[in-house]
This record gives structure tokens, sequence and C-alpha cells, in this order.
């Protein structure tokens, strides 16, 4: 991307960020934010553009500009850019940006309007505040990590979309976008604390609620939605690969019954729980008389909740994901395209990763 400002389409057009760089949540969370029209521009240590082919696509579609923030002078820089912008990301420890002399306080009172984006796993106070971690650490102190995974058998990491990016970044957009709506009325920015930990927490609100009302064991497994169930399950086909059945109404579940080619009065009653670990033996030999194609065409247009599970060499062709363009290619890399989507400020096509610096002084001006 050229040191030019580049028009930006979409609902956030006319926003703009300053990212401080680092990795994982707080650069996805800026992702979001610039596919979505906002100019974002990412703060970086001199020298650190790698060369073409290596350039992260989490840094897609926007700016970057070189400042050494242990520098008084680039520090300096750094809140006359602030002082010109929206919003602030920052994943950095609680306290380091203090330390840099770039904390709210200082960066607020420079620029009143700006919403101050901080990015943890443990928040900025409370005893695990300073400690380090990833997303396995942080959805393990939350119920989460526990309840995912089969009968008998050890938790299974999520990959770190619950922490990371689903307790993480998504929730750091949301609170961004609330304090940029506020901010319409008192005309004033302020600080929004996204921790990872509470952000798990809030996407396993249905889990908490379910064991509020005693419908779900803290023994993983065993649940409807925990591979408990015979119809909330993934069965092996004789090919070697996978369906995935989420046939959770009775109305859906009499269509996957019908597809299995299975009478429902030879068969105990879908909510039968003491049935459920036979029902999937029955289930597991049925789908191993077909591959995954076949038992795909068995089911195709029907509403019995059953999918193929592909992999990410297979998702880009398959036939919805290429209708609605989901995944797009940017440097010869296969991607996610901008989401959601909006019927009159769509956004535009991203572009690809920086590949120069510019002229901090020069932005925004």
């Amino acid at each position: 991307m050229s040191a030019e400002a580049v028009e930006k389409k979409g609902p956030l057009a006319g926003i703009r960020v300053v990212e401080f760089k680092g990795l994982g949540p707080g650069p996805h969370a800026a992702t979001l934010l610039a596919d979505l029209g906002a100019d974002v521009v990412i703060v970086q240590r001199p020298g650190e553009i790698p060369p073409a082919g290596h350039r992260d696509p989490i840094q897609r579609n926007r700016r970057v500009v070189e400042a050494n923030l242990k520098d008084p002078a680039d520090v300096e820089k750094v809140l006359g850019l602030l002082e010109r912008a929206d919003v602030l990301i920052e994943g950095f420890r609680p306290g380091v940006t203090e330390r840099l002399g770039l904390g709210p306080d200082v960066v607020l009172e420079r620029n009143p309007r700006i919403v101050y984006g901080r990015m943890t796993g443990w928040g900025q106070e409370g005893p695990l505040a300073n400690a380090a971690g990833h997303d396995i650490n942080y959805i393990s102190l939350t119920g989460v990590l526990h309840a995912i995974g089969r009968e008998g058998e050890r938790p299974v990491p999520p990959l770190n979309m619950v922490g990371d990016f689903g307790g993480g970044s998504m929730f750091l957009v949301f609170g961004i976008l609330a304090a940029l709506v506020e901010r319409q009325t008192s005309g004033r920015g302020q600080v929004v604390d996204a921790a990872m930990v509470d952000g798990a927490l809030a996407l396993s609100h249905m889990m908490w609620s379910f064991r509020g009302q005693g419908a779900w064991s803290d023994e993983r497994g065993v649940n409807m939605l925990d591979t408990g169930a015979h119809f909330y399950e993934v069965y092996e086909t004789s090919d070697g690969k996978y369906m995935a059945v989420g046939a959770i109404e009775p109305q859906f579940y009499a269509l996957l019954l019908k597809g299995l080619e299975l009478d429902p009065a030879d068969l105990p009653h879908q909510l039968d729980k003491a049935a459920w670990p036979e029902m999937k033996k029955v289930f597991a030999e049925k789908f191993l008389t077909k591959t995954r194609d076949e038992w795909s065409e068995v089911f195709l247009g029907t509403d019995a909740c059953v999918s193929p599970v592909l992999t990410f060499a297979e998702a880009p062709q398959n036939a919805h994901l290429v209708a609605r363009e989901s995944l797009i290619e940017i440097d010869g890399i296969v991607q996610h395209a901008p989401a959601p989507r909006f019927s009159r400020t769509p956004s535009g096509e991203p572009a690809a990763p920086a590949a120069e610096a510019t002229d901090i002084e020069t932005l925004w001006v």
C-alpha cells in the first residue's frame, strides 16, 4: 500500500485508528475495523516490514508508520498522530503504555475524544493481570476448556478461537464500536478494557444458563452440545472422512432418520439420554456404509442439518462459499472476505499488507 491516502469504503469510513503492533487478537480487531472502512495505521519499530511473500495477512488493508516507542522524540510524534485519531488499539501488558508515556491519561488529555482500546488476556487488574498467558490459559479458568471434549477423554483446545478471537478481538471491536456510539452523545472518549477471560465467559452464556437450570453436567461429553447426543456429533464415513450432524429439533431429526433409512418406530425417543450411547453406535455404523460425498448428496437440499466436514484446502471449492465469495485471495493467500455485509455501505476489496512505511508526520494532516 502506498503512502498516499486510500479511499476507504464501508460503514466505518472516516474513522481513524492507530494500532500499536502486536500479536493475535489486537491485530485481528484492527483488521475487522479496517475491512469495514476504518483508516487503520500500524505503529511499529523501524525496519520491521518484512520482504514480499512474508507479510502477515492479518495486517492487510492498512498503512504502516515507524516509531521507536522508547525514544521520547518518536513518542511525541505518535502523540501527535493520536491527537488526530478516533481509536487506539494496544495489546501490551498492563502498565506498559503508561511507562512509555502513552497511557490513557496522557492520550486522553491530548485527545479527549479518543477511544483507547486495551486488549489483554487477564484484564487491567486482578491477581493475574501481569501474568503471561495464551488462549488455552484464558479459557481454562472459565470452565470453557473443561467442557470441550469427549467423555472419558482430556479437554480439547478449540484452536485459539474462543479466547484470542471470539473472547478477545470480537469483544474489543464490540467495545470500541459501543464507545464510538456513546461519544456521539457525550463528545468524549474512554478506555475499553477488553479481556479474553471476560469475553470467553460471555461466549459461554448458554452453557452457564443450561447449568443454572440443571440441564448441563460438568462431566464432559455427556451433554447435548458436547458430543454426548447422537444427533449432535461427527461421524466417520467409508472413505475415512467425516460428516457433521446437528439435528436438534424434532422435525430436523426426522429428516436425519429418513436420510439414514432408519425407521423411528424401531428407535428410542430422540431425547432419551440413556439410549444416546447405543444410538451413536447405530449412527456410526450407518455412516460407514457410504463415502462423505455420497452422504453429502443424500442430505443436500434437506433440513436434516447434516454437512460434510471440509478441510481448509477443500473449503474454497464449496459451492455455497464460492457463491457468497466468502473467501478471497490477496497476494496469493486465501483468506476471509470482509464480514458482516452491509446493504448501503458495502466494504471495499481489502488491500495487501503494506510494503513500505508512511511518514508519520504526513498522516491525517
